[in-house]
């Protein structure tokens, strides 16, 4: 998930607690984005094309004009690289327009994936709630079936619920929960590789979280784009966004291209993770 929760957002420095409904047109918070320019965004993302549109508007781009399946990845983390405190305390990295512009991703997607840690630490929704647009189908990556039943996610009918499991989990979802069930590589862990595979009949896949499975999804290069919403602020310590393997030379770290686009207070950079260049 990301580190945006609704309700607050940083101004000067200080957690401001202004809930998003107070605000006369939520969707506008996103660099003066507009109404028109996002069913701009939508109707582009149907006729799978680019929409006419430039700076903010043309992040977008990549997911509309998708042919085959396209995978993106989302953070919301401080300047240095942190999603919480030590004790675990999120509420709230990121400003109010990085929540905008995750509703955003999540309208333009076919699916969200979330690990299981971050479905039973948040109890999401993963619908789309703060723009126009329609929810996603909501899947979780499982593997031992520890999602409880009466989760908001398997509770909630408003759009597809998807548990991805190991074959060998005994588990028990509510009427109306598909469950996919994947063989564990050597590791005994469920491959990205092959849980992109039985998600095949989703075009856009949003990657939401947690720290874990984002860092999976992009040490295997399974990830085509990422956006990582950096705030102005400065946790010092506690759990980063991403957590890769260890590298012995900068000449083997992924340098991905990027565009820079304000967010409120934040930054979202929009990373190229299908054009790194060599390693």
């Amino acid at each position: 998930m990301n580190s945006v929760k609704q309700g607050g957002f940083m101004e000067g420095g200080q957690v401001m607690r202004t809930p998003l409904q107070d605000h006369p047109d939520a969707s506008q918070l996103t660099s003066g984005f507009v109404e028109e320019e996002w069913q701009e965004v939508l109707a582009a993302s149907i006729d799978r094309r680019a929409p006419d549109l430039r700076g903010y508007g043309s992040v977008f781009t990549p997911l509309c004009k998708a042919q085959k399946q396209f995978v993106i990845g989302q953070l919301g983390q401080s300047i240095d690289g942190r999603i919480a405190t030590l004790t675990g305390d999120s509420n709230y990295v990121n400003c109010i327009e990085a929540l905008v512009h995750l509703h955003r991703l999540r309208a333009l997607c076919d699916a969200v994936v979330v690990g299981v840690g971050t479905a039973v630490a948040d109890n999401p929704k993963l619908t789309v709630r703060h723009v126009s647009g329609s929810n996603p189908a909501r899947i979780v990556i499982d593997p031992y079936g520890r999602m409880p039943a009466k989760s908001t996610l398997l509770q909630d009918v408003s759009a597809r619920r998807i548990v991805i499991t190991r074959t060998d989990a005994n588990v028990s979802y509510p009427d109306g929960v598909e469950c996919l069930q994947i063989k564990p590589d050597a590791n005994g862990r469920l491959c990205c590789t092959e849980i992109r595979k039985v998600l095949r009949e989703f075009r856009c896949i949003l990657i939401e979280g947690g720290a874990w499975t984002l860092s999976r999804f992009i040490e295997l290069n399974m990830i085509d784009r990422l956006h990582i919403m950096l705030a102005p602020l400065i946790i010092g310590s506690g759990p980063r966004g991403m957590q890769l393997p260890a590298i012995d030379y900068l000449s083997q770290a992924i340098r991905p291209g990027v565009a820079w686009y304000p967010l409120g207070t934040d930054m979202l950079a929009d990373l190229s993770l299908s054009d790194t260049t060599p390693r």
